[in-house]
């Protein structure tokens, strides 16, 4: 409509309309891959959220159909349709992102788009050497990024993350000795404690006894926690978060000297457990912890930590 002295005035409603046809706000994209029906599927805490994904292997292709909609059917201009398989890690810290692998297909020229379009795509041997990974501060994915592109630089995108799952052989020559300790409190306390292996694969259980020497403390409880570092960076920018994964009460009440207390902890009851990640592309590890941890009445907290080797378990 007009307004004073006869220059233009534009509606809400107009300047919305404009925006969405110029950015491609109103194009509605999205990925099924081939295989979804019949493919595993895992769900992942991804921030505050849980997320459903496919779950490949390093070794799979990644195939299916992308789809592209105009709104309402109406005439779209676009200056080409690519999709992109990526993978990436990405910081939290200094919120840098570092591309590991990227490939991808141009599916349609610079064109016009009228109601539904379909393009088939496949992504086959891809480079997948890594393990999606979603941590305190450091994130590894894979996805892929559909794109279509407009005037002006404009485009509309659409994002679809997989999961990706490394496992490692068995290998029984590989060394995986039990693990014997004391510890002890000069003339207060002296414990023994072992765990069966040093190496667990994920669904695993971890056995173990506690021996009690010399108690002239009185405890009041003791449990079983296991730690997660995250460690990232190098030199002055090194930093190391920890975060308390799955905690196990393993005795209640005041142990006497000579009592053996067992340990039998199921990992498989802890999904937020992954491997063990050493210097991921050179951006970040991950270890993991048994602290074994008894609490006076007092409420003074002894405890041990004794680190442990995860992995997936492979054919």
């Amino acid at each position: 409509r007009l307004g004073v002295g006869g220059t233009t005035v534009c509606s809400m409603k107009a300047l919305r309309k404009g925006a969405a046809e110029l950015f491609g706000e109103s194009i509605k994209m999205g990925v099924r891959f081939g295989d979804a029906d019949s493919r595993r599927s895992v769900t992942v805490r991804v921030g505050e959220r849980d997320a459903e994904q496919l779950l490949f292997g390093p070794e799979d292709t990644i195939s299916g159909t992308v789809h592209v909609d105009s709104p309402s059917g109406r005439r779209i201009e676009h200056q080409g349709i690519r999709l992109e398989l990526i993978g990436q890690i990405e910081s939290v810290l200094d919120r840098t992102v570092t591309e590991f692998t990227s490939l991808v297909r141009e599916l349609a020229e610079p064109g016009e788009l009228l109601g539904r379009a379909e393009f088939p795509f496949e992504f086959a041997d891809v480079e997948k050497p890594y393990e999606s990974y979603d941590g305190i501060h450091m994130r590894l994915r894979y996805f892929l990024r559909l794109t279509v592109a407009k005037a002006y630089g404009a485009k509309a995108v659409h994002e679809e993350t997989f999961r990706v799952y490394t496992t490692t052989p068995v290998d029984e020559s590989e060394s995986n000795n039990a693990i014997k300790m004391e510890v002890g409190i000069e003339d207060c306390l002296h414990i023994e404690f072992e765990y069966n292996k040093s190496r667990y694969h994920l669904r695993e259980v971890v056995l173990g006894k506690i021996f009690f020497l010399l108690v002239r403390i009185r405890i009041k409880h003791m449990e079983l926690a296991i730690i997660k570092r995250e460690s990232s960076g190098v030199g002055a920018n090194a930093y190391t978060e920890s975060d308390t994964v799955a905690k196990y009460e393993i005795m209640d009440g005041a142990p006497v000297r000579g009592e053996a207390i067992p340990i039998r902890l199921f990992l498989s009851g802890f999904d937020q457990l992954t491997p063990t990640f050493r210097n991921v592309n050179n951006k970040f590890s991950v270890r993991y912890f048994l602290n074994l941890v008894l609490v006076d009445e007092e409420d003074r907290r002894y405890f041990k930590q004794q680190e442990v080797f995860f992995y997936r378990k492979g054919p």
